[in-house]
């Protein structure tokens, strides 16, 4: 249907129910591009209608050179969102009912994603949006439809979507910005680091609301020189920061002197960002977790036994399940769970972590004896966890010197400056010996792999097979279930939220066999989605996914309270090697 047809019908349906827009679905060729309205709402209140965009590469004129490569072609993507979303903004709303007007896309954060709201190939560009098609109460407003569609959905394709009518310079140091990012991080293992903050980086954020970065009064980042390395561009230039090695890292310092701020950095480091961000080379390794104290999460099947052990009543921790666990125990589960998943990294702040599960002093080690003491903290188990497991910890810590003893490194922060300290903490921790007991064997313990029961994941609501939805960046509805997500600190759109509720049930529809460990499910999960792209997540297109990482999704599944686990497969822990190679 051509644009003098499309805006023909909408004339013609001025004035008629609502539900006549259903006469729309379908392809509609509007001069340079192709419309198809593939969803049409019921009602102008009702979840807008959902369509698609394509323009032809011979049209578009997008250098391949742009998108020849994953990070490129993301980036690109990732761009012409953000030059779309920019341009909804000069579009007015038309007057009428509900959601008359709307023209939206999903609107990124600083971070640089993979986002099935564009797509980029040699033969079309396609943007999926959400329209509101107008209506009066609940009859069709057809001329304002035909002025949305056949006048101001042209003009916003025509600046975003043409290559010549676009900064090329701007684009091109999009694509550069994450290209470089992503070759930063892919060094890292090879350097034996965990974590690089370029000097010049600036780590603040405008407010805990406001991921953009501080402008007045940030200092930037300056590494220490006992710390700095140097780490190679794709245009061959070298880039100067701090490396953070693997194995133990404390970060301390006085309060408010900038701990948080760096490892708040460190853990966004698992994404790209975008230029202007502040943090575009700071980079971690992709397999990096955040994890914290959670007061009242579900566990389910978690082997907490190198944490927790011998519970009054001789209750076993090694399947351990509660419906209510304690800040101690939500943090042990945590790290496990983690480590299960592939974490090879692990990011924790004092401040969001359990007291009794960071440090048992020798004091209370005198008081209350090991044996009617249950949990070993973490302090005695975080060296094991790297020579045994392969598992490095970045740890901000300002009130226990008993870490220094653990400590690989140890970096000071002063009015935001950091400074390399590890050897005046060995020296310290010499010269006050504490004659603190270390708890908890010789050994870090097994990780044991668990097998998801398929029918403990349960999207049905009524008369519907699958009913999902999210709040934020903090809560999934799987079917008649809430899964609260809030202390999962690296999800940061809600659209990764709508795409791991999909994944949860795609694994249960094709890799939760009840033989399958969770770990296995998890990398088929990941797997097709880096072959296949973000729409094999549902058998309905949807411009609302934005990746995550299989970290995240296992993270999603462990916080669903109908979750059961069958037993242990015959599979092996996923090894410091493997951790994080398979990420989207």
């Amino acid at each position: 249907m051509s644009v003098n047809h499309l805006r023909d019908l909408l004339h013609a349906l001025d004035g008629q129910s609502y539900k006549a827009y259903k006469s729309l679905r379908g392809s509609h060729s509007l001069a340079d591009f192709t419309l198809h309205i593939d969803y049409v709402q019921g009602d102008p209140f009702a979840a807008p209608s959902r369509v698609r965009v394509e323009v032809p590469q011979a049209i578009a004129q997008f250098p391949s050179s742009l998108y020849d490569s994953s990070p490129r072609r993301i980036a690109l993507e990732d761009y012409l969102i953000r030059q779309f979303d920019r341009q909804i903004q000069t579009v007015g709303r038309a007057t009428g009912s509900g959601k008359s007007g709307l023209i939206e896309i999903v609107r990124p954060s600083q971070a640089i994603l993979p986002r099935s709201a564009a797509h980029i190939s040699e033969q079309m560009v396609e943007l999926r949006l959400a329209v509101g098609l107008p209506a009066f109460g609940r009859r069709i407003a057809g001329r304002q439809a035909a002025i949305l569609l056949c006048e101001q959905l042209p003009e916003l394709i025509d600046q975003t979507l043409f290559y010549a009518q676009l900064d090329a310079a701007a684009l091109q140091a999009h694509c550069d910005c994450a290209e470089a990012a992503d070759y930063l991080r892919h060094q890292l293992r090879d350097r034996c680091l965990v974590a690089f903050i370029a000097d010049g980086a600036v780590l603040p954020r405008q407010s805990g609301v406001d991921d953009r970065p501080l402008r007045q009064d940030a200092v930037p980042f300056q590494s220490p020189p006992s710390l700095q390395t140097s780490l190679r561009l794709p245009d061959g230039a070298m880039v100067t920061g701090l490396g953070i090695p693997q194995g133990v890292t404390l970060i301390v310092g006085g309060g408010y002197h900038g701990k948080s701020t760096l490892l708040r950095a460190i853990e966004a480091g698992v994404y790209n960002h975008i230029p202007g961000d502040g943090r575009e080379r700071v980079v971690t390794d992709a397999a990096a977790m955040k994890v914290r104290a959670e007061d009242g999460r579900s566990v389910v099947g978690v082997n907490i036994s190198p944490f927790i052990n011998h519970l009054p009543q001789g209750r076993s921790t090694v399947q351990f399940s509660t419906q209510d666990a304690s800040g101690s125990t939500s943090q042990a589960a945590s790290i496990i769970e983690a480590v299960e998943a592939g974490a090879a990294v692990l990011l924790i702040d004092e401040d969001t972590s359990a007291t009794n599960f960071m440090i048992r002093d020798r004091r209370m080690q005198e008081l209350i004896t090991k044996a009617q003491e249950p949990i070993t903290p973490f302090v005695d188990k975080v060296r094991q966890l790297y020579t045994d497991h392969g598992v490095s910890t970045i740890l901000v810590m300002g009130g226990s010197g008993d870490y220094f003893d653990v400590a690989d490194t140890v970096i000071a922060l002063d009015n935001y400056r950091p400074e390399e300290v590890t050897a005046q903490a060995r020296a310290i921790a010499r010269a006050d010996q504490n004659n603190r007991q270390a708890e908890g064997g010789a050994t870090f313990g097994d990780i044991s792999l668990r097998v998801v029961a398929p029918d403990s994941i349960d999207a049905r609501k009524g008369k519907r097979a699958v009913n999902l939805k999210t709040r934020t960046t903090d809560e999934i509805r799987l079917g008649l279930h809430e899964i609260d997500l809030s202390a999962v600190e690296q999800l940061v759109e809600p659209g990764q939220l709508k795409a791991i509720a999909a994944a949860m049930v795609y694994a249960q529809q094709y890799y939760f066999d009840g033989q399958r460990s969770l770990t296995a499910a998890l990398d088929r999960v990941l797997g097709d989605i880096a072959t296949h792209g973000l729409d094999c997540l549902s058998d309905r297109l949807s411009g609302e996914f934005v990746g995550f990482r299989a970290l995240e999704l296992a993270a999603a599944l462990n916080r669903l309270r109908t979750l059961v686990i069958d037993g242990s497969p015959n599979d092996h822990a996923p090894t410091a090697e493997h951790r994080g190679e398979d990420e989207a």
